[in-house]
């Protein structure tokens, strides 16, 4: 991977003021830059023109979505984006749905074309991370993973396969800044390494 196309889904909204996905957003360019990547950027709140999001794609061997969590789920502006920009994408970033008119029920979401590409998310929660893990919990254990489930499984009808998420939590009652952002660079080490 060599081409990582970063995405950032973070909005001003209510109590929130989108600072800390934009940081993050910013030492993801930061951190690949350094590390050999080549970079492009979206901010999905400050607009964005829906062919040259296809073509990003394209260009990309790897994404990072970049968002908050929102009452269980990605921000409406990055789910209007993947709308837009996913379906304008047919027949440049899937074929089809993967079925064939002769057994139309093998093979649904097997038609992507992004096949050799990777993404990544990046998301924050004011939920703290027991949350996620204890089964006694909200989220019974399941981690975020399995929140974000119809995310992944969009990305994946393109073709493309998961790479670890990093999750930031408590970021509102419990904030520790610093912790995360080093958390974030060491997490984007492990993944992406270097570009050589």
């Amino acid at each position: 991977m060599k081409k990582i196309f970063l995405i950032n889904g973070g909005k001003a909204f209510a109590h929130s003021h989108g600072r800390l996905n934009a940081t993050l957003h910013d030492i993801a360019a930061e951190h690949l830059t350094a590390a050999g990547f080549e970079i492009r950027r979206t901010t999905i709140d400050a607009g964005y023109d829906i062919e040259t999001e296809i073509e990003n794609h394209l260009w990309a061997d790897a994404l990072i979505h970049q968002f908050p969590a929102w009452w269980m789920g990605v921000p409406w502006t990055v789910k209007k984006y993947l709308d837009e920009v996913l379906t304008a994408g047919h027949g440049r970033l899937y074929a089809n749905d993967g079925r064939s008119r002769a057994h139309p029920e093998r093979h649904y979401g097997s038609g992507g074309l992004l096949d050799n590409r990777r993404y990544m998310i990046s998301t924050t929660w004011n939920a703290p991370q027991e949350a996620f893990t204890d089964p006694a919990r909200f989220f019974e254990g399941r981690g975020v993973d399995a929140v974000f489930f119809p995310f992944h499984k969009a990305l994946e009808f393109l073709g493309m396969s998961g790479l670890p998420t990093f999750l930031a939590t408590d970021v509102i009652k419990a904030p520790a800044v610093d912790v995360t952002l080093s958390r974030y660079r060491q997490h984007l080490g492990e993944v992406f390494g270097n570009a050589a």
